[in-house]
């Protein structure tokens, strides 16, 4: 309750309101749990205007709002992106809005960046931020691969993983009350999951269902996906990218199985190799 409306309600009437309020939730035996609060009654919380996220039934609005916020920290924890109207950034924008209309989630405003780093990784938190890294684009062969990595982390915002994982992390850490959560601390538990924690084994197998159909709808040869993770799961040294992307031998596995069954035949954009390597060379 915000304290502008609080401000409203005439003083004995706010009174039995409040304590009416505080008598329900005792006897529901519901308690507020954050870090900030957890010595305070609800009297102290709704007074102070605390924001709170409720995470089981977030609105598109919210979770875009969530993750505009965690792209501002990450950034301000050092995470170097080139500009929006940079060649690079103008590219993968193109790929993107081939993938954006044909994805499970079409309707959200997604926000592909490119990040100033040479290391093979990719990630997206949530509200249709996409991170790719300036290795992982130099790694790929042609742009089916590189589509099929954008699509993969699409599928992950479009299966909402980042949000149950996000709720899990505030059980785990005792900030999870009932009326949600403190909205800076899921921040910086969203940039933690951004930068150290790796995604379930079922979130990956989803994310890569999602982006398999997505590549197939939007013309890309879907083989794409699946020669990325072979290339990878068979390097010497696993990169950043299977860190945080587990599994990957079974993945293609199952990807195999998808291709031989279920591939769209006329599907077949993005494998030229030589094109895409001049591309790259010209953009990085």
């Amino acid at each position: 309750m915000q304290r502008t409306v609080l401000a409203k309600i005439k003083k004995n009437t706010g009174r039995r309101w409040l304590y009416g309020l505080i008598a329900s939730l005792t006897a529901l035996g519901i308690t507020i749990a954050t870090p900030k609060a957890s010595q305070a009654g609800i009297f102290d919380l709704i007074l102070n205007g605390i924001q709170y996220v409720q995470l089981a039934n977030m609105s598109d609005r919210q979770e875009a709002n969530l993750g505009r916020q965690i792209d501002s920290q990450l950034k301000r924890q050092g995470l170097q992106v080139y500009s929006d109207d940079s060649a690079i950034d103008n590219y993968i924008d193109d790929i993107g809005a081939r993938l954006v209309p044909n994805s499970d989630r079409p309707n959200i405003a997604y926000n592909f960046q490119v990040v100033k780093d040479d290391s093979i990784n990719a990630f997206a938190t949530m509200g249709g931020q996409v991170y790719l890294q300036e290795g992982l684009i130099e790694a790929a062969d042609n742009e089916a691969e590189l589509a099929g990595v954008i699509a993969h982390e699409m599928g992950h915002i479009a299966g909402r993983h980042s949000i149950e994982q996000m709720k899990q992390v505030a059980i785990q850490r005792g900030v999870l009350g009932a009326l949600g959560a403190d909205q800076e601390l899921l921040v910086n538990i969203g940039v933690d999951l951004a930068l150290n924690l790796p995604n379930s084994r079922g979130d990956e197998r989803d994310a890569d269902r999602r982006g398999f159909d997505t590549m197939g709808r939007a013309g890309y040869d879907q083989r794409g996906l699946r020669d990325f993770m072979q290339k990878l799961a068979q390097s010497g040294s696993p990169p950043e990218f299977l860190s945080s992307h587990p599994n990957p031998a079974n993945r293609v596995g199952y990807l195999n199985e998808w291709i031989s069954t279920e591939a769209t035949p006329t599907a077949t954009a993005g494998m030229d190799n030589t094109a895409y390597q001049s591309q790259v060379n010209r953009l990085l």
